[in-house]
């Protein structure tokens, strides 16, 4: 993706190749790099939508090719302009630079929507982008703000006719009404929830109420979705670690967005501190616990793997170690190997280095022949030196289970 800085440079000094700057625009670069900054930790993956475009008018289309790459509905991302709205916000959130009281002389910058609606098709139409991620702070009144963004998404579509992917936050407290303006414009709309509980909201964010500004918001755009179309979904996302959080706190929480709030996706990302912050001499949480949450989530949202055997990969205390919480299942889950000529789809994907996919080739395979051999699997795209410890073909294991734990 390319970077903020290099899209502020690019805007500051007019090189947008052969078309020149968006017309009629001062742009000033201080702003774009500062409110795109503020985005640092907003997670935007997975964001492809199955919205269908009609007619050769639009621009931006991700679903056909155009000044920017072609696309399909399969999952793969689009790179976007990843910014806020606003930098001013009066919430106390301990860990966000952005908070009230953190700022410390830092200069507030604010978008008007004609400004960044026209900020992003002149990066839209030099190549550089080929979609919008709009956040913001709450500025001196979430409504007013949560209206200047929609605003901003309004005239992308409406008078630049720009058909690209629109991902738009959900601030806190917003109306019911902005709510579902923002659900008609956007291919995907979020809020984040940061923490797993209200108590531990509280630890990182006293100035919000867990279930009147977050969790009411969610269940607008779950009932609106009923009536108005989200072609991408709603996600969320939580800060690890910020508030002595336990994963099996997250991971409960993951279950309640996916099963009550009807979410696409949940998103992690690791404390780290930032100087100036409340937060700032607390340590950063290391990557891996990131990394063996989305595993987890992976396991239950993909593989479809029920909770209660999920929940043998987090310890006593709740937590997950650093290493595959699909290799701590499937210990506990078989008791010998198993032959990929007979076993269930079930059991094939709960062996490590076998997924769906390749669960699936093994099933077609065995249709025709027999599998005799490690490197039919690795033919399949079976990682076999994970899955070998769980596997018996021609009633031979290449190494027992007590081997591999050890």
């Amino acid at each position: 993706m390319t970077t903020l800085e290099k899209m502020a440079r690019l805007a500051a000094l007019s090189r947008f190749d052969s078309v020149g700057p968006p017309s009629g625009l001062e742009i000033d670069p201080a702003k774009v790099d500062a409110l795109g900054r503020g985005t640092k930790y907003d997670l935007c993956s997975s964001t492809s939508t199955k919205r269908k475009v009609e007619g050769i008018d639009g621009l931006g289309d991700v679903l056909r090719g155009g000044l920017c790459h072609s696309f399909t509905g399969s999952g793969r991302c689009v790179s976007l302009f990843k910014t806020l709205y606003t930098n001013a916000c009066p919430h106390e959130c301990r860990y966000c630079s952005n908070a009230q009281g953190c700022k410390k002389g830092a200069k507030i910058f604010s978008y008007s929507p004609g400004e960044l609606a026209k900020i992003t098709v002149g990066l839209y139409r030099t190549n550089r982008i080929e979609g919008l991620f709009l956040s913001s702070g709450i500025g001196r009144d979430e409504n007013d703000t949560m209206e200047n963004m929609i605003e901003t998404v309004r005239l992308l579509r409406r008078a630049h006719r720009f058909r690209g992917y629109v991902h738009l936050k959900i601030l806190p407290g917003s109306s019911k009404e902005h709510v579902r303006e923002a659900m008609e414009l956007a291919d995907r709309v979020s809020i984040n929830l940061e923490a797993p509980s209200k108590s531990r909201l509280t630890e990182l964010c006293p100035s919000k109420d867990y279930e009147r500004d977050i969790l009411a918001r969610q269940r607008y755009v779950r009932d609106l979705s009923k009536k108005v179309a989200l072609p991408a979904g709603q996600t969320t996302q939580m800060v690890v670690g910020a508030a002595e959080e336990s994963d099996r706190e997250i991971f409960d929480r993951l279950l309640f967005e996916y099963e009550v709030m009807n979410l696409k996706r949940v998103y992690f990302s690791a404390f780290s501190p930032v100087a100036g912050t409340a937060f700032e001499d607390k340590e950063e949480e290391p990557r891996w616990r990131e990394h063996r949450l989305y595993q987890v989530d992976w396991l239950y949202r993909v593989y479809e793997m029920d909770r209660k055997e999920i929940f043998t990969a987090f310890d006593e205390d709740g937590f997950l170690q650093n290493k595959d919480p699909k290799m701590t299942i499937a210990t506990e889950f078989f008791d010998s190997p198993i032959d990929p000529n007979s076993a269930t789809f079930n059991e094939l994907i709960r062996v490590p280095g076998i997924g769906p996919k390749s669960a699936r080739r093994i099933a077609l395979l065995r249709r025709d022949r027999k599998i005799e051999r490690m490197r039919d699997l690795a033919a399949l795209g079976v990682v076999t030196r994970r899955a070998g410890p769980f596997l018996k073909i021609g009633g031979k294991s290449g190494t027992t289970l007590d081997r591999w734990i050890d």
